[in-house]
């Protein structure tokens, strides 16, 4: 008698069937996968930008409420007059440039950012910066690159976080499709 080797065709067929089906099932769960990895990302960064804003805000008090700065761990932050990190300027007057500031000196290894609105820019980086002068109190916006094609203009269609240095307030968007 020959000794079998490999599949029937029969089996072959039902194993194709079988993997067919798995695919089909785990398929739109691995599709997610992307979406709520970008989603935790910022929520993660914009958790370690809070934590970075109060724990400037009670080396401010701890200091005695100093005037501009703080040194909060060997880090010179540029704090206004009610202690929250404004990179220099005043809580109610930001810029791109002192929201980017903030960014880089109270986390202590910040994701690359950048305010140019050039697409290349914008891609390199995984922070695209924004200052938002509409509010009474202005904001800094941070904004997740990934999927970006454009410079943002609001929070639609993005994810981020804005941070508002007159309340020391940070608020996470997840608004990607």
């Amino acid at each position: 008698m020959r000794q079998q080797n490999g599949f029937t065709l029969i089996e072959l067929v039902i194993v194709i069937i079988i993997l067919g089906l798995l695919a089909a099932v785990a398929l739109p769960r691995f599709i997610d996968v992307t979406e709520e990895a970008e989603n935790v990302s910022i929520e993660a960064v914009a958790g370690g930008f809070a934590s970075g804003v109060g724990l400037t805000r009670a080396q401010w008090e701890v200091s005695g409420r100093p005037a501009g700065s703080v040194n909060y761990d060997g880090v010179t932050v540029l704090v206004g007059t009610n202690g929250y990190p404004t990179g220099g300027g005043t809580a109610t007057a930001m810029n791109e440039t002192q929201c980017l500031t903030v960014l880089d000196s109270i986390l202590q290894s910040p994701p690359r950012a950048t305010t140019s609105t050039t697409v290349a820019d914008i891609e390199e980086a995984r922070l695209f910066v924004r200052a938002n002068t509409t509010p009474a109190n202005h904001e800094c916006e941070y904004y997740q690159t990934a999927g970006l094609t454009a410079a943002p203009t609001d929070f639609t269609g993005s994810n981020g976080f804005s941070y508002t240095p007159a309340t020391g307030r940070v608020i996470t968007f997840t608004n990607k499709n």
